[in-house]
């Protein structure tokens, strides 16, 4: 250990960390420029060829002039799954099988009422959305 003291040890995890770090970044603009419905093709691939034929410089440029629009993509696509998962409760809790695990065999009420209650504390169900899976349950 005394040929690689232990400032160059640090020194090389840092540049490794660092290393990653940009690896991760350059990915995620590359999904990016490819997920950007406002870029036309030539534009997708101009961002293309400057992030990797000049990886360093293209990845700054692109988070100067498109930072703002990965922000919103990654908002708008938070969004949408979060949209679709609640559609997704809306309908399993409203549908004439929902707490069935197929044809016969029916789960308690009490299991039932547990599960909704757990998509409700876990905000998954707003509270007009419970009460009226409840009272369907109930009925």
């Amino acid at each position: 250990m005394d040929d690689y003291p232990m400032l160059n040890l640090f020194w090389t995890m840092l540049v490794f960390f660092l290393w990653i770090m940009w690896l991760f970044l350059l990915f995620k603009i590359i999904t990016d420029i490819f997920r950007s419905h406002e870029l036309g093709g030539w534009a997708k691939a101009g961002w293309l060829i400057l992030v990797l034929i000049l990886p360093f410089l293209g990845v700054l440029l692109y988070l100067i002039f498109r930072g703002p629009a990965m922000a919103e993509h990654d908002i708008k696509d938070a969004q949408d799954r979060e949209r679709a998962f609640r559609s997704y409760v809306r309908d399993a809790a409203n549908s004439p099988d929902a707490g069935t695990g197929g044809p016969g065999t029916r789960s308690s009420h009490a299991d039932d009422l547990a599960k909704l209650s757990d998509l409700k504390d876990r905000g998954a169900l707003t509270d007009e959305e419970y009460q009226r899976a409840k009272a369907k349950l109930l009925a």
